[in-house]
């Protein structure tokens, strides 16, 4: 998934940037409001991560310009402790959560997820269209085939969870082995096996594999 991220502060910036890289997000970074928010027009991104004091344009105004377009896309505010008491105008705006400075970098890798896997997959969008006439009921962790599910053991499902939850973007076999097997004892063959029976029962290009860079599923 593509984030946006607007920090002024350069220490900040780089090492946020370098933290969600890290987990598989694709990060592009701004300094400046104005420059972001151009770049919110032209590219799609899945998530706003922005700092609220900044140069040009603030992340208040980026959200307040946005949400009167009617875009909802999601937003995390980064603010410092001094700006605790600007919180409520972040919620009216319509942000989906804020991380306060200083933060770990745990506390950030959870909130991102928490925030993507909310919009993404409940507030409506329970079932996710992956193409070929396959789609995944979020609610259910279900992956269709029109109105038929399809059968899978459930080391299969959380595999297919886990990469639509990531979807457009590769999974390295540690990270699956890391989040899905949970550092179980399997080998690298164990997973690919697992790979290989999902694709039996759906299609061969279902999940997308690279040397490299691991296992990718995309949406329609």
């Amino acid at each position: 998934m593509k984030i946006l991220l607007l920090e002024d502060e350069i220490e900040y910036n780089e090492t946020i940037r370098d933290y969600l890289e890290s987990l598989g997000y694709e990060v592009v970074s701004f300094e400046n409001g104005d420059r972001a928010l151009e770049a919110v027009y032209e590219v799609r991104y899945h998530l706003l991560l922005l700092d609220i004091r900044v140069p040009g344009a603030s992340g208040y105004e980026i959200v307040r310009q946005l949400r009167d377009e009617g875009n909802d896309i999601p937003v995390i505010f980064i603010t410092s402790l001094t700006d605790i008491e600007d919180l409520s105008i972040g919620y009216e705006l319509g942000c989906n959560d804020y991380i306060r400075k200083p933060f770990a970098a745990r506390e950030l890798k959870y909130r991102v997820e928490q925030v993507l896997k909310l919009y993404y997959y409940h507030s409506g969008r329970q079932r996710i269209d992956l193409g070929h006439g396959y789609g995944f009921d979020a609610d259910r962790e279900q992956l269709m085939r029109g109105e038929e599910v399809v059968p899978l053991s459930e080391k299969e499902r959380k595999v297919v969870a886990y990469l639509v939850a990531h979807a457009g973007e590769y999974t390295p076999t540690r990270r699956l082995w890391e989040e899905v097997w949970e550092y179980k004892m399997v080998t690298e063959a164990d997973i690919r096996m697992t790979i290989r029976k999902i694709r039996a029962k759906t299609h061969k290009a279902f999940i997308v594999s690279q040397k490299g860079l691991g296992y990718r599923i995309d949406r329609a």
